[in-house]
């Protein structure tokens, strides 16, 4: 069976990178998985060309090669799977039309697919009708008997084989992250999306219609995301995704930049929580949902957004004055609209207020004042986009002195005049306020 190139989402596979620095370490564990298993592996590089490690090669060498069937739709079955696998980060289980089963499992170098392992030397259990694919090298009756040969593999013990081979192409990959474990989770977090995109779908089969932004939806995600529970979290997103997919489909430019606006609102969240260093960091992600090419690029970042705020969230817990700054935060949130004064708030901590001052600044990543006023210009963002109130209503609601002061305070903030903001709905650059709970 010839094989070909490796084609992954449209560029070149890596070649034999992974197997530059020699095959002892990878023909011991191919060696203990061919002799436990009693199962045959090809182990295949990026380009889906064969290495020659020994782990057992009767399937190609006694049976593939003598395939009459094999006219380019083998190694398209095998690259689809070999493919799929890599997307999926896991384990897939497929059988060729001559009814042997195969199973294959990716490995990555620092995230990209670099090879993959895979296992045969087993037959379905209704595989039939062999001696119509002999090539006539051989008489079709020991054709027939060399596939008889191999044992029959129910879908319980196929299944586990493939679960042994995972294990072996986790212990080859190479970088510093679980590839596997981050390939799995980001198609899962697809299949949610896709999935609440296509009853979208069912529930309007009349044709196109423009849903409403889901604010509350929005707000519920940072509710929940103060609280670090990053499972209903990223449930959410999922649903403010699938809206924001249904409505443009066919406008990835506007989706990346809601996308854009939605990551600033999640790292902002996490900012009440860690340090003023940790928002530099943030732009990271921002420069990556810029430089996205697809809806699957988006979400994956703006949920890996979401578990990195919830854990820092989380780990605030440790923080030597975390109860002192919560009682804080709850209060402030609770009189934004009145002047309340450091002595008030360090009563309420619990801390005399020159220290809780100090403290402050330091386990909150900016001070007092800056923190008060964000609140209270989200408060306002909030307001001018559900309400009809007047500037000066607003302003006087959120406690600001008067109008102008208000201004000045929430365009430092949003980058925009409270008027612009209200006359475009909302924030159209990557500056966005957290419009909160």
């Amino acid at each position: 069976m010839k094989e070909k190139g490796f084609v992954q989402n449209g560029t070149a596979g890596n070649g034999v990178g992974f197997f530059e620095n020699g095959i002892s370490k990878k023909q011991k564990i191919i060696s203990v998985y061919v002799q436990s298993t009693g199962s045959n592996v090809r182990v295949l590089d990026g380009g889906l060309q064969p290495v020659e490690i020994d782990g057992g090669l009767d399937i190609e060498r006694s049976v593939c090669q003598y395939c009459a069937g094999d006219d380019g739709k083998c190694w398209q079955m095998h690259s689809n799977e070999i493919q799929e696998s890599s997307r999926q980060g896991k384990p897939q289980i497929y059988r060729c039309e001559l009814g042997l089963m195969f199973w294959v499992s990716p490995i990555y170098v620092d995230g990209k697919f670099s090879g993959a392992l895979r296992g045969s030397g087993y037959v379905s259990p209704d595989a039939g009708g062999y001696g119509k694919f002999c090539n006539k090298a051989i008489p079709a009756q020991e054709f027939t008997s060399r596939v008889s040969a191999f044992p029959v593999g129910d879908v319980e013990k196929i299944e586990s084989l493939a679960q042994m081979l995972l294990l072996c192409s986790e212990s080859l990959s190479e970088g510093g992250g679980n590839y596997h474990e981050m390939f799995r989770v980001r198609h899962e977090q697809q299949a949610s999306l896709s999935t609440l995109v296509e009853e979208l779908r069912r529930k309007h089969p009349e044709g196109p219609v423009l849903l409403s932004y889901p604010l509350d939806k929005e707000r519920r995600l940072i509710s929940v995301l103060r609280q670090g529970d990053t499972k209903k979290a990223e449930g959410l997103l999922n649903e403010i995704l699938a809206v924001l997919v249904f409505n443009n489909r066919d406008n990835f430019p506007y989706i990346q930049l809601r996308a854009l606006e939605l990551a600033v609102l999640l790292t902002r969240t996490g900012t009440n929580f860690i340090s003023a260093t940790a928002v530099e960091n943030n732009a990271r992600y921002l420069k990556q949902i810029q430089e996205a090419k697809s809806i699957e690029d988006l979400t994956g970042i703006l949920h890996v957004i979401v578990e990195n705020v919830a854990e820092q969230i989380v780990s605030f817990q440790g923080l030597p004055h975390a109860s002192a700054m919560r009682k804080a935060e709850l209060f402030i949130r609770e009189n934004l609209t009145r002047k309340i004064s450091l002595g008030e708030i360090a009563k309420i901590a619990g801390l005399s207020a020159p220290y809780f001052s100090t403290i402050f600044k330091e386990e909150m990543g900016e001070n007092l004042s800056s923190y008060v006023n964000r609140q209270r210009v989200e408060k306002a963002s909030k307001l001018l986009l559900e309400t009809d109130l007047t500037l000066s209503e607003i302003a006087a609601s959120c406690c600001f002195q008067d109008q102008s002061w208000f201004s000045k305070i929430f365009k430092s903030f949003t980058g925009i005049s409270p008027g612009k903001y209200r006359r475009q709905g909302g924030p159209v650059s990557g500056l966005r306020s957290n419009t909160g709970e």
